[in-house]
């Protein structure tokens, strides 16, 4: 999985109504980890954690905690044996309402919102056995809009088939959107989402009706 991929999985599981049993393996899906592997945690083979978590070796410790103790979790967590013996890279908890992780390799952490940790999603990408994290981190809001934009091309297609063979047309009109998004947020526009609120104002309520106004 690239950058763009695992961005959009964490995304959609953030959008998802939390389900405390299921969260540890959907977020190692999220980073691509295979049915297998999920498979061989669920029945304990690979679960090393000594917490009541999921421990996968030399990667991550995760638990779920009580409401409003997710920062005792996580220091339960870095307190573990077990983290130290099977030397997992990060630990993190979280109870649906915050989120803290922690890299164990640098001492960096992220405490934020359950609903805000897509955010960090570059924060984690060693998971994914990507090692560029730095470059990647610095423009993981640059990866999502990428993300976001590429869904808004495919679902154009999708209810628009004929535009398909015109593709320099397409991308024209794609880069005026980038560029109409980019004045609005540093208000080369004048007034306050302004090319958002035209937009609404513009558009059909039903999507598919869009394209005729």
């Amino acid at each position: 999985m690239n950058a763009v991929e695992i961005e959009q999985a964490i995304t959609e599981l953030a959008e998802q109504p939390f389900n405390p049993d299921q969260f540890p393996y959907d977020f190692l899906r999220a980073f691509g980890n295979k049915e297998t592997t999920i498979k061989r945690l669920l029945n304990g083979n690979m679960n090393k954690s000594d917490v009541g978590g999921v421990l996968q070796t030399k990667n991550i410790h995760i638990a779920i905690a009580p409401s409003e103790q997710t920062r005792h979790r996580l220091n339960t967590l870095r307190n573990s044996r077990a983290t130290n013996k099977y030397k997992a890279r990060f630990i993190l908890a979280t109870d649906g309402v915050d989120f803290e992780a922690e890299d164990l390799e640098n001492g960096e952490t992220i405490a934020c919102a359950y609903a805000d940790f897509p955010n960090h999603f570059g924060f984690f990408l060693p998971l994914a056995g990507i090692t560029t994290v730095r470059q990647i981190r610095e423009s993981a809001f640059d990866i999502r809009a990428t993300g976001r934009l590429n869904r808004l091309y495919v679902e154009l297609l999708k209810d628009n088939p004929d535009w398909s063979g015109d593709a320099h047309d397409m991308n024209h009109f794609m880069a005026r959107l980038i560029f109409c998004f980019f004045a609005e947020d540093t208000d080369i526009f004048q007034g306050n989402g302004l090319f958002t609120k035209t937009i609404e104002q513009m558009s059909a309520r039903s999507p598919r009706r869009s394209h005729k106004r």
